[in-house]
């Protein structure tokens, strides 16, 4: 195991340096399964994701786009896993929402994660060419509704192992972001994992 970002405990604030999982099937490639501390009983976790309630007409995410690098991906919901772990998806096509977050488009800082590498079966990953964005480049959410919301891209910036993230999570504001991230760096046979995590901060247009 090695340490990764900060994660919040509840929405009302974050909690202090977690663990990730690395999951041995996906061969030379990952995204960002991130384990926050939890009181939740290992049943509590694999119920079904108790999404948050919403006062706006926002839905939740079905589909990401972003046209500068070619990605048209449909977005899972996933919560924590049984070990206490953000979802991640379950292939090497799709992407996966934070469900316990907020939902892209509403205020507040929702998160987005992807593959990154090559799969196995030697199909690339749909977030694999995350690091071509720049600031100023414009992706796009469409949810269950029908409704589109664009993002601009503000930074990127690489996470190392015990670097604090808990801007990840949480900008401070009230405004609407939304944060993808996936893995980056050198490939470690080891620990089989990358060195690295990946995070594109944007801000809804």
């Amino acid at each position: 195991m090695t340490k990764w970002l900060l994660i919040p405990a509840s929405l009302a604030g974050l909690v202090a340096l977690i663990s990730i999982l690395f999951f041995p099937t996906f061969s030379f490639s990952a995204a960002l399964p991130l384990r926050p501390p939890t009181t939740l009983s290992p049943a509590e976790r694999l119920a079904p994701l108790p999404l948050i309630a919403t006062s706006t007409d926002i839905g939740v995410p079905m589909f990401i786009k972003i046209p500068k690098i070619k990605v048209q991906a449909a977005v899972e919901t996933v919560g924590l896993t049984a070990q206490g772990a953000v979802g991640v998806p379950k292939g090497p096509a799709n992407a996966a929402w934070f469900g316990l977050g907020p939902r892209p488009g509403e205020s507040g800082t929702a998160v987005i994660d992807g593959h990154y590498g090559i799969w196995k079966n030697g199909q690339a990953t749909v977030f694999n060419k995350l690091h071509e964005l720049r600031p100023g480049d414009k992706l796009y959410v469409t949810d269950d509704r029908g409704s589109i919301t664009a993002f601009v891209v503000r930074r990127l910036k690489i996470y190392s192992q015990r670097e604090d993230a808990a801007a990840v999570f949480n900008a401070g504001d009230d405004k609407s972001h939304l944060n993808l991230i996936t893995c980056e760096g050198v490939w470690d046979k080891v620990k089989k994992s990358y060195s690295g995590r990946l995070v594109v901060f944007t801000d809804k247009e």
